[in-house]
């Protein structure tokens, strides 16, 4: 009996070894995969005069080539945020045929780190054709975030005055998957706009009023 007791006791013994070890090494993973939603020290990163960013999505896969000479605070802040996996999981919030394809963070958490921090204005030196992307904005030095991509030649918003700022300037262009932005679920149109509080509040929510919108799964600095 004496030795039965001590053989339980040693396997209740390395049990508890192996369970610990397996939590140490959880911990660990845990550590490792967690990354930092922002660090001031990333507003430092300029970006190239010329780099590709890539937008893995639920239709397929578009690159972006950013040129900063067309708008450099706004190259810089974009070649920060998707080095920093900003838009990684991300929806495409607005989508209107013949006109833009929006998207931006939904984090609430992870966009008001990065908010404080404004992007002063800048003109507008390339036109807003086609398939060139610009940052929109709600007023005076409110770019950073929210991105959108002509569907059409919109030369309208070059010089078009809102809450006192002059023209959305674009910092790039699609170079590759124009077919997959033009494929991207327009049936709401505009409609979205009128839910963007509960976008940030409860996604979950505004993905029951809106199932069948697209998103993007990951985008990364394919090359520089």
């Amino acid at each position: 009996m004496q030795l039965l007791n001590e053989a339980l006791d040693m396997k209740l013994y390395q049990n508890k070894i192996v369970l610990g070890f397996y939590f140490i090494l959880l911990s660990i993973t845990f550590i490792g995969c967690s990354r930092p939603v922002f660090k001031e020290k990333w507003l430092k990163q300029e970006a190239p005069s010329s780099f590709i960013a890539r937008f893995e999505t639920t239709k397929g896969v578009f690159d972006v080539e950013i040129n900063r000479d067309w708008s450099p605070l706004a190259a810089d802040r974009f070649y920060q945020t998707v080095k920093h996996q900003f838009y990684n999981n991300t929806l495409f919030y607005r989508v209107v045929p013949k006109f833009v394809v929006q998207w931006g963070n939904n984090d609430t958490a992870v966009f008001k780190k990065w908010s404080p921090y404004k992007l002063a204005d800048e003109p507008v030196i390339q036109s807003n054709l086609r398939s060139y992307m610009s940052y929109a904005r709600s007023g005076k030095e409110t770019r950073g975030s929210t991105l959108f991509i002509n569907l059409n030649d919109n030369t309208r918003l070059d010089t078009l005055v809102a809450n006192g700022v002059k023209g959305y300037p674009p910092f790039g262009k699609v170079i590759k998957g124009m077919e997959v932005v033009d494929s991207l679920y327009a049936g709401y149109e505009g409609r979205t706009m009128r839910s963007l509080d509960t976008l940030q509040k409860n996604k979950t929510l505004f993905m029951e009023r809106f199932p069948k919108l697209d998103k993007i799964n990951k985008a990364y600095i394919l090359r520089q």
